[in-house]
């Protein structure tokens, strides 16, 4: 059975007994040549008078470890001495206990529980997230597929659950790096090198329009061209290798044979490959599908560098950044290229850090078509004929199918974590998940679903504590707020009918296979029938202003449920107070407050900050994800901001000041590129809605 090594390890099942009767498990100690041990004269051991039996000798200049009980010496054997050298002892460590007083240990392997900011802290993570030295609490979750298979969907979404759950997350995506490196345009959006000094965590950086090329852009022409590109405006540079930082350029910037040998020794099927272009002098390669040839050795030492330095800006970002989880988005299709990824990311980060490998398997052709089409409106072919470029993205994939070895037997013999999802969650395969945010990150992937529908989310009509400035509290609706409430029942009454209609109107017009003229056929789902009536759930909080808003639904068409993780955030102490009381008496908690509003708790007894919200409210976003029906929110100014922004994946600044005043609805309908936005305005001289085409979410300019 293969196995993945790991880096400057061994593995050591041997026990010992320290003082006090502990027993421990010795810990990964570094290999280490038996020839470079130091050389110790053997010294004569005092014989015994037991006939030919002797006291154990010394071995490779070591003593044989003594075994006491009772008052009883070493047990006498006439077994041979062993010939193999012993394990290198490892120098206990000193360190100080609570006593003051010096104890020896030797390093180990730290416990990793869950860490969750707002719920949990410790003297290194007082805020609750993973401390930079909790190597074994992170991540590294790597995707694994064909092209077309929902793979950057799938990327997309767990970056934004995580996120939004305050564990810091970012997708490496090797395509937007290969693009930039072989001559192409690089997507605005598209993710750089890894910018650690700052605490939020999005899930792409941006990439302008027109780079300026830097150092690995340039060996990535060098390695295409031979020499750089001619305008690039720079002088020769002594830049080191992106494959070894060690070793210099040479000054005429010739190709760095030391380069492809080593990324032909760590790939060899590339080796095999013949150079088509190798005559080839052009400033930016093609990729096209033959790009995509293993038969095109250039372009193929191209996308291995490219996911190599994709793979360090990961670690970078785990290892050295704030980041709590790094994502790999690549097809690594093949069985080398993994094995090549585990090894690197074991020579870095040791045999501590996750892995959790994320394969995406489509086998309803309805979605596979619909996921090549989507394709059409990426970078890759962005103004090109679609037809052309149809046929090309199709040749692209059969020349992945040729060499895509499927996650499975490999992985399991090596105890490697892993996911298949087959048709973006309608099949689930789990393998050996261990860990918090592995965990965390399986269960948010055993609920997605492409079933269309709509989300809507609405705080509460006008309270009569509203009316007197007063924040938190159970107050009845007042009479505007009573005018809300059935103003807005009949709106989502009418709108979904309408909705009805155009979905069936879009079912009896579409196709598959698409005629011409057809963007692209339905995506499936596996639930009713699209042209069948689409249940409707009205969630509320269990305070009284939230339960009357939604009072003149019928419940013959509308399921509705009273849920207490929709409650609005408990102001403690200050609860009942207006805002400028709280500043009167509680000056300075009134200024911690505006200084963190999102790492704020209220004090007193059940005082709540926006993390309690978040938390609280993982199940109703799992369950958002998870069913088919429709659902409208009636909550609460705390619960819709942190709804919102999980919806529109806003950053953490963002969140806890977010602009969303009473008479407004937010329509949100999950697609398979992202999450649709509408927003409604009340109109109180009509009792109707205004769409608002332009509207954007904000941050609030007042204090609240």
């Amino acid at each position: 059975m293969s196995q993945i090594p790991i880096h400057g390890y061994e593995r050591s099942n041997d026990i010992r007994c320290e003082s006090g009767g502990a027993v421990r498990a010795l810990d990964k100690t570094p290999v280490t040549d038996p020839a470079s041990l130091p050389v110790t004269t053997k010294k004569a051991i005092p014989s015994q008078n037991r006939g030919d039996l002797k006291p154990l000798p010394f071995v490779n200049g070591h003593h044989v470890p003594v075994i006491a009980k009772d008052g009883v010496g070493a047990a006498l054997s006439d077994t041979p001495a062993p010939s193999a050298p012993s394990s290198p002892r490892i120098p206990a460590m000193t360190r100080t206990n609570s006593m003051g007083t010096s104890t020896a240990s030797t390093p180990r392997i730290r416990p990793t529980t869950l860490d969750i900011p707002g719920l949990t802290k410790s003297k290194v993570s007082p805020d609750g997230r993973i401390a930079q030295r909790d190597v074994g609490s992170k991540l590294v979750i790597v995707m694994v597929g064909l092209p077309a298979r929902g793979k950057s969907y799938i990327t997309k979404k767990m970056a934004r659950y995580l996120n939004w759950l305050q564990h810091d997350t970012k997708i490496f995506n090797v395509g937007e790096r290969r693009r930039v490196a072989a001559g192409g345009q690089a997507q605005t959006g598209g993710p750089t090198r890894s910018n650690f000094s700052g605490a939020e965590s999005n899930s792409y950086s941006t990439i302008p329009d027109k780079p300026r090329p830097n150092h690995h852009q340039i060996a990535a022409q060098i390695l295409i061209n031979g020499h750089p590109q001619a305008d690039d405006g720079l002088a020769p540079l002594h830049l080191p290798s992106p494959v070894h930082p060690h070793v210099e350029e040479h000054d005429d910037f010739a190709v760095d044979d030391t380069l492809h040998a080593h990324l032909e020794a760590k790939f060899p099927e590339i080796e095999r490959a013949s150079t088509p272009d190798d005559d080839q002098d052009t400033d930016a390669m093609d990729q096209s599908a033959s790009f995509f040839d293993p038969q095109n050795k250039k372009a193929a030492l191209i996308r291995e560098q490219c996911a190599m330095e994709t793979l360090d800006d990961l670690l970078d970002y785990i290892l050295i950044g704030n980041g709590s989880v790094g994502i790999f988005d690549a097809t690594n299709s093949t069985l080398n290229r993994r094995k090549q990824i585990m090894i690197h990311i074991r020579e870095r980060a040791g045999p501590e850090l996750n892995v959790l490998f994320v394969e995406s398997v489509c086998q309803d052709q309805r979605l596979l078509e619909s996921n090549m089409r989507l394709k059409l409106s990426g970078p890759d072919y962005d103004g090109k004929d679609p037809v052309a470029a149809l046929e090309d993205f199709r040749k692209r994939v059969a020349i992945y199918e040729k060499n895509y070895v499927p996650l499975g037997d490999y992985e399991e013999e090596n105890n490697m974590p892993f996911v298949k999802m087959v048709d973006v969650g309608r099949k689930v395969i789990s393998h050996q998940i261990r860990g918090f945010l592995s965990s965390t990150a399986v269960y948010y992937l055993l609920n997605f679903n492409l079933t269309p529908r709509m989300i809507w989310i609405t705080r509460h009509g006008e309270s009569l504590d509203n009316v007197a400035g007063k924040i938190g509290g159970d107050s009845d609706l007042s009479a505007n707020g009573t005018r809300y409430a059935k103003a807005m029942t009949k709106f989502i009454d009418q709108q979904r009918k309408e909705w009805d209609i155009h979905q069936a109107d879009k079912f009896a017009h579409t196709h598959f296979p698409p005629h011409p003229g057809d963007h692209t056929p339905p995506n499936p789902h596996y639930g009713p029938h699209l042209d069948e009536p689409r249940n409707f759930c009205v969630w509320t909080s269990m305070l009284k202003r939230s339960i009357q808003s939604a009072q003149y639904f019928d419940e013959e068409d509308y399921e509705t449920k009273q849920m207490r993780m929709l409650d609005e955030l408990n102001a403690g102490i200050m609860e009942g107070l207006t805002y400028d009381e709280i500043r009167s008496r509680y000056e300075e908690e009134f200024s911690r407050r505006r200084k963190d509003k999102m790492g704020y708790r209220y004090p007193g007894p059940g005082g709540e900050g926006y993390l309690d919200v978040i938390n609280r409210l993982r199940p109703v976003i799992v369950e958002l994800e998870r069913m088919t029906d429709h659902c409208l929110l009636v909550a609460h100014r705390s619960v819709a901001r942190v709804l919102l922004a999980y919806f529109q994946n806003l950053d953490r600044k963002d969140v806890a000041d977010l602009e969303c005043p009473l008479g407004m609805l937010y329509q949100l309908e999950p697609k398979p590129y992202g999450v649709e936005f509408k927003a409604w305005r009340y109109n109180s001289e009509n009792d109707g809605f205004d769409l608002l085409p332009d509207y954007k979410l904000h941050r609030a300019t007042y204090a609240h």
